[in-house]
């Protein structure tokens, strides 16, 4: 059944009109009246709805159940990682979001090759979060992860001093690292603190950066000996860490 993102409140028995990309999704589709679509919300469980009238450029739907099924990691892992280049970013944020990331903090680390500021930023932030949308819409998931607008490491690393939110200033804070300290066995994926995951651009954090992340309480952690790319590393330890075992009800 297609699943559509539809970021408003959504009720038992309520007529909508769906928003113009879902509506143009619809319309891709040649969906005719009567078929049944799935509309989640971000806000929890996903609804089975009914199109009903379709338009030029609008489509109408009744939604006619809700059920409170979560797709989430049974582990929060919040991503701050180093922005890779060309289009790399795209598919890091896409698999992500399919590994079950609960958000994504874009980083401009010292060996950051893309320079995100102003305007520019915001546009990568909205397309990146579209990203998110679409795999969402994709593997199941009915809350999507934020991606946040990029900023600079250092300046990252001081707000968690500062932050009261409780994902940046409390939990669990590893940093993936080629240290010769580094620890080899990784945190437990069972339901626990989220967990803040630290990684580097190409070419990874300076030592300099590495010592600042150490001081702001995150742990050195290994996933093997080999080197791997900028895009690899966080995917392959969301996979390894997240557990990604389905919860059913309602949070």
């Amino acid at each position: 059944m297609p699943r559509f993102h539809c970021a408003t409140a959504l009720h038992l028995g309520q007529s909508l009109d769906l928003p113009a990309g879902a509506a143009r999704h619809v319309q891709v589709l040649r969906l005719q009246p009567g078929a049944a679509i799935t509309l989640f919300n971000g806000q929890g469980g996903e609804f089975r709805a009914v199109v009903g009238r379709i338009g030029r450029s609008e489509v109408q739907v009744r939604i006619e159940s809700h059920d409170p099924v979560e797709r989430e990691a049974r582990l929060a892992i919040h991503l701050a990682l180093g922005v890779p280049a060309n289009e790399r970013m795209d598919w890091l944020v896409e698999k992500a979001t399919e590994l079950g990331a609960a958000s994504i903090q874009p980083l401009i680390a010292e060996r950051t090759v893309v320079r995100l500021k102003g305007e520019r930023a915001e546009r990568k932030q909205a397309h990146w979060q579209g990203i998110a949308i679409a795999a969402c819409e994709q593997c199941g998931r009915n809350r999507v992860p934020p991606v946040h607008l990029p900023v600079e490491l250092a300046g990252w690393l001081q707000s968690l001093h500062q932050s009261p939110d409780a994902t940046l200033s409390g939990g669990q804070r590893w940093l993936l690292s080629l240290a010769t300290d580094a620890q080899g066995r990784p945190p437990s994926g069972a339901a626990g603190p989220p967990l803040t995951l630290l990684s580097g651009p190409e070419g990874g954090l300076t030592p300099a950066e590495e010592a600042s992340a150490r001081k702001a309480g995150f742990r050195p952690v290994t996933l093997g000996p080999r080197v791997l790319r900028a895009e690899t590393a966080p995917l392959a330890a969301l996979s390894r860490w997240a557990d990604p075992t389905i919860r059913e009800g309602t949070p």
